[in-house]
Parts: C-alpha cells; structure tokens; sequence
C-alpha cells in the first residue's frame, strides 16, 4: 500500500453552494405546519440572517403518497416560498424514512438484529440496506425530485438520506445475507482464501460451500472475530453503496452538489475516509454529550476529524444544536454565549457553514424536546435572540470563506482498528480507544497544537509529530509507512496495544507490535493488564505519576528507557521508551498515564519534535485559518473572565483593531484578520 497524501484523501469538490456568505440555517420541516406559519418562518429566516434551509428530508410520505404516485405541489409552494425571500435550499432525498405504504408493500425490507428480530414501523431509520425494493424505491424518489427540482435556482445542494448508519446499521435479513455471500466472493474469490483470512481452523469452523457462509448472527459464544470485522466492512459499503445509487440518480439530472451528513466522532459503522471521497462535500452533525464536562474539547475533536476526512477542504457543520438535546440520559441547556461558541469553533476548524437541527421546535414527536433556532418560547426568547445574533456575526466573516487550516501534528485514527479492537474477548475490559484519542488531543488541545487526524497509510511526510494512541490493527504496510515517517525525520508516538493483529484480525507473526518492533528499538513480550483500582505509578524525568489500567513486560533492543513502573507486575520496567530511528525518534508509552504524566511526556516529544506550547492563557482556544493574503485566527474565551493574548490584526466580528494585544471578554469570541 502506498502513501497516499492527505490532500488527495478526496476529490475536490465539484463546487461550494453559491452563497453570498458563511451558509447559516437549519433542517426546516415546513410539513408540520400550516402555511400562515410558512410565511411567519420566512420572515423569522430573514431577520435571523438565515440564507440555507434544509428541507423534504423526512417528507417521504408526503412526496410519494403511493408507490410510483408523486405530490409536488406543496413543495413547490414551499421552495418557492424560500426562494422568493432570499433563502437558498439544501434539498434532502427522504429515504432515511420510508413511509407507511413502503413497508405494507415490501415487509421482507425491513432490517433484521443479530437477534433476528425484523424492526417495524414507527421510528425513523432505514430499510435493509441490501433489499432490492428499497433501493429501487430510493433511487426513484432521489430521480424524482432531481427532475422537477435539478435546476432551480433555489436548490443550491442536495442532502441524500440522513445520518447513515444511525440507528440502523448492520443488517441480518435474507437479503443482507444474500449480499454478503456476493460481497465475500468479491473479496476473496476462493474458499481456501476466505478460510484463511478469517482462521476458520480454530473452534473447526471451516466452509466446504459457499451457501454455507452466513451472517454473523447471535450464536451460543463469541462468533469467529474475523468474519465480525468483515461483516462490519461490509455493512459499511452496503450503506455507502445506497448513498451512491441516489447520488448518480441526482448527478442524472442536476449539477449541484450532493453531500450527506456524516456523524463525525460517533462510530456508527461508516468509514468516512471512504465516504469523503464519495461526496461532494463534506458534512457533519455535531451534538455536545452533556456529561462532558469539556465538551469543546469533544468538539474540537469532531471538526478536526470532519476537515481531515474532508481532505483540509472547507466543510459544513450541517447539523448542531441551539441549546439542550432530547435524547441524552440528561440533556443539559447550553448557557448564555456557548451556542455561538460552539459555533464559531467549528467555524475556526474549517467549516464555512453553521446550520443547526432545527429551524422551529417541534410540537410533536419524539424531538419535541429538542432545541432549535426558533424555540418553543418564539422569538422573544434568549435563543432566538442569540441565533440572530450569531447570524450577524457570520454575516461579517464572508471573506473567510476558502481558507484552510495546517496543522503540523497528526493523530491516527482508524474506523477498521476500532471495529476490530471493540469485539469481545480482548484482554482488559479497560481498554478503551475513544479514551486513549481523547487523552492525547486534549493535552494538545491545552497547549494550543492543532491536530489534523490521519490513517497510518498516508503520506505523513508533512507532519513534525504522529500520535498512534490506540492502533490495534495495523498492517504490516501501514507498519512500514510509519517506520518511514521516523526514518525521514519524523517523531511518532505510538501507545499502548497497538500494532496487534493484522487485517484480518490475526496476531502479527513475531508477536504483539512486532511490525514495529524495530522502529520502536524493543519487543512487547506479554500484555500486563491491571486489576481495576489498581495505581501503578511511573518515574519520568525525576518525577512521580500515577497511571493505570495496563502494563507490559518490555524488552527494550535499541530503545532507552524514559518512564519507569514503580509498581505492579512490570515494577522495575520500562514504562516509557525512546528509540533514534534514522533520522527521527520513536515514543512508547506502555501504561496509561494520569493527564499530568502524559502532558510532562508529550511536553519531552515535543522538544523531538520541534514544537512548543502555545503561548495563550488556559481556557482560551485558538484556531488558525490561512487564506491567500491574510490569516484570520479565531479565539474562543471558555473563561468567565477576560484573557488577553498577543496578537496583531482587526476583530472582523467588533471591528476593534489589536495592535499587540487583544483582551477577550469572558465567554466571548473574536475572528481577528492577521497579517502575514
């Protein structure tokens, strides 16, 4: 496998929606009200600064009464409605909901649970995704619409289907099976292979007919790992392939861009490095998780992670939410200012829209309790007082649109070694990659280093430091390119239980890492899990650190020590290593340390690496966006009190002019234009 640089991840987009400005509205679902609102909305729209609505996403029903029979003259009435007022129109395919009639005329298209249990109608979410009927029934609704619709000057994107793989993922139905037999022969073309691949010798489970091959389904004890990571591929193209079938049926008759809402940072079965190079841009919803107590770290992370798989191209937050969610076990009202925190931070890590779910609370329905710009409480309320005025701010920050984030660090993460590092039976239930990534961002998060996140197969020769903090599975090509990153000069810090198992979720033949083994200066002879509770501190640079969870029996070749265990089965061992590889060095971090012993690590790589902390207070985020003639750099005060930080350049959102210095109020926000 070659490298393969993080700008041609994708294509470029064929082009952006021709809007005059930062895009800023929301899902509108004008079909859950009578037309006197329509007009209320509009005008509602148009003092808000909305310019893009999204529409007809949940509408199939209403758009196809019956199988074949199409009603457009709500929806006419409706785009035109928006299009007389000045609002562009995201136009959404319905097929994340099928109507009643659809699952009437075709109950074998229902998806199964590896249960076996057939999921009926009532909620929204997908048919199978592998029945013929409903791909047939997608594409005519999608051809449909891109008819009558393809070229209206209103209609300036398309948004195929909603959230794949939410909540409907894997399926087990007949038709699934069918397709995965198909899929199966596709990949490795032979028994013999596919025997091989997935170890069927273990536990005698070898196939002598292909008919024999079934789903992965609930069985008495863990089912074959092998065939459970392939399954998840599977489902992953299946899904993509739906996404596909209605976007040529769009491209047919429109030349607008068509996109659909990836959920960035949730691992709901979709592989969005594959799926960015499907769409045409890139888009992402992005709900805060209330019991995270940081959580614009968690949305930092999911912007990071849409620009990456987004090629570094400008992206669009099209789904976010004005304050509380509905469907947390709490869902906790954001506070005054943090929606156009939120906001804006997505803005400064490289989305050139901020839209949100949704225009106008619903009064019915299971998100009745959800928030939206247009509240329950109507535009007296604080809410929409802050929408409008996020709409202004946006309005003043057009000239940003287009200009890229660089980041100089890269952290790896990897749909396929998650999925593989999530089944059962592995050695610690500890073992946690969400944690691990989250760990190591948010410390450079704290010391002002942007991240962009990364496979271990692409080129990474742009990057001063690579961060691996949790690459179960790890080809031995991938194995091979980061070696060659550090012997080019690179710095790489690799965690603990990584480079494990191979593709097909096999133990790397000369033990746990050794694709790494030499880049890496030392040998993972045994994995050493702790009992739960159990603190085993290190000793780095003469201090003392707590740490958990896991430890290792290392034998170090060419590595040095860095961190010793004090306690615990490896007391005595190296806890932390680095290895001179070429020209760049190699970290190993075999426990999991407390945040104060990785940020004292992080702190010593990143002398290797040749970087340093930025120089802002704590609880201040800044974000760097480079256009052709000027950088324009956005800071966010997650402070109650007012920060000032150097810098230079004219607060595009107050038009203040910092001449050295700039003070930021508590909980405010400035998007200063920086010389170069």
């Amino acid at each position: 496998m070659s490298a393969t640089p993080l700008s041609d991840v994708r294509r470029p987009a064929l082009r952006w929606p021709e809007l005059s400005g930062i895009a800023f509205g929301g899902d509108y679902t004008p079909e859950q009200w009578s037309r006197e609102v329509w007009h209320e909305d509009v005008a509602l729209m148009r003092a808000a600064g909305v310019n893009l609505v999204s529409i007809g996403i949940f509408a199939w029903g209403l758009i196809e009464v019956r199988e074949g029979e199409f009603d457009f003259a709500w929806l006419d009435e409706v785009i035109g409605l928006l299009h007389e007022n000045g609002i562009s129109i995201d136009l959404g395919t319905p097929t994340a909901s099928p109507p009643a009639w659809f699952f009437a005329n075709h109950p074998d298209a229902r998806p199964v649970t590896r249960d076996g249990v057939a999921l009926g109608f009532g909620a929204r979410g997908m048919a199978s995704h592998s029945a013929p009927a409903y791909r047939e029934a997608a594409v005519r609704v999608a051809t449909a619409l891109a008819r009558r619709y393809g070229h209206h000057p209103a209609v300036v994107l398309w948004h195929v289907h909603n959230e794949y793989g939410v909540p409907v993922g894997e399926d087990f139905s007949a038709h699934a099976v069918r397709a995965w037999r198909g899929w199966l022969q596709e990949r490795y073309g032979t028994l013999d292979a596919l025997n091989t691949a997935w170890g069927t010798a273990f536990w005698g489970q070898h196939y002598g007919q292909w008919e024999h091959v079934g789903a992965p389904a609930a069985a008495a004890s863990v089912v074959n790992p092998a065939q459970r990571l392939d399954y998840a591929r599977f489902t992953d193209h299946q899904l993509r392939q739906c996404f596909i079938a209605e976007r040529d049926a769009i491209r047919a008759h429109s030349d607008r861009p068509v996109t659909t809402n990836f959920m960035a940072n949730q691992h709901n079965g979709c592989d969005l490095w594959k799926w960015a190079a499907e769409v045409d841009i890139v888009s992402d919803d992005h709900y805060l998780w209330a019991a995270d107590e940081d959580g614009e770290i968690g949305l930092a992370i999911a912007a990071d992670l849409t620009r990456s798989v987004a090629g570094g191209n400008p992206w669009l937050l099209m789904e976010h939410s004005t304050s509380a969610v509905n469907w947390q076990p709490r869902n906790v009202a954001k506070r005054p200012g943090e929606m156009a925190r939120n906001s804006l931070s997505h803005f400064g890590r490289g989305a050139d829209g901020i839209l949100f779910f949704q225009w106008r609370a619903s009064r019915s329905g299971a998100e009745k309790f959800h928030s939206a710009m247009l509240p329950h409480a109507g535009h007296a309320s604080r809410v929409f007082r802050e929408v409008t005025a996020l709409g202004a701010k946006l309005g003043r920050l057009g000239e940003v649109r287009g200009s890229r984030v660089h980041a100089d660090v890269a952290i790896l993460w990897d749909y396929e070694s998650f999925w593989a590092q999530d089944l059962e039976w592995r050695p610690s239930e500890d073992l946690d990659y969400a944690e691990r990534v989250r760990a190591f961002y948010a410390q450079l998060w704290r010391d002002g280093i942007t991240v962009d996140f990364a496979l271990p197969g692409h080129d990474l020769s742009g990057y001063r430091l690579v961060i691996a903090p949790a690459q179960y599975l790890l080809t031995t090509a991938d194995a091979d390119n980061l070696s060659a990153f550090v012997g080019g000069g690179g710095t790489l810090v690799v965690s603990y239980f990584s480079g494990i198992v191979d593709e097909n979720d096999a133990v790397h033949a000369g033990g746990f890492g050794a694709p790494l083994a030499a880049t890496l200066g030392l040998r993972v002879e045994e994995h050493l899990p702790l009992r739960a509770g159990h603190v085993a501190p290190i000793v780095f640079d003469d201090s003392t650190y707590p740490a958990d969870v896991w430890q290792e029996d290392l034998v170090l070749t060419t590595a040095e020590p860095r961190a010793i265990a004090l306690d615990g089965p490896a007391a005595g061992g190296a806890a932390v290593t680095r290895n001179v590889s070429g020209a760049g060095t190699a970290w190993y971090v075999s426990t999991r340390p407390g945040a104060a012993g990785l940020a004292a690590i992080l702190h010593a790589v990143y002398a290797d690496a040749g970087l340093a902390p930025s120089a802002v207070p704590a609880g201040v985020e800044v974000i760097r966006r480079r256009g052709d003639e000027a950088d324009y750099v956005t800071v966010i005060n997650h402070t109650t009190a007012a920060q000032t930080l150097t810098i230079s350049g004219t607060d595009l959102l107050t038009g203040t002019v910092a001449e050295g210095t700039l003070t930021v109020t508590g909980g405010d926000v400035a998007v200063v234009r920086s010389p170069r």
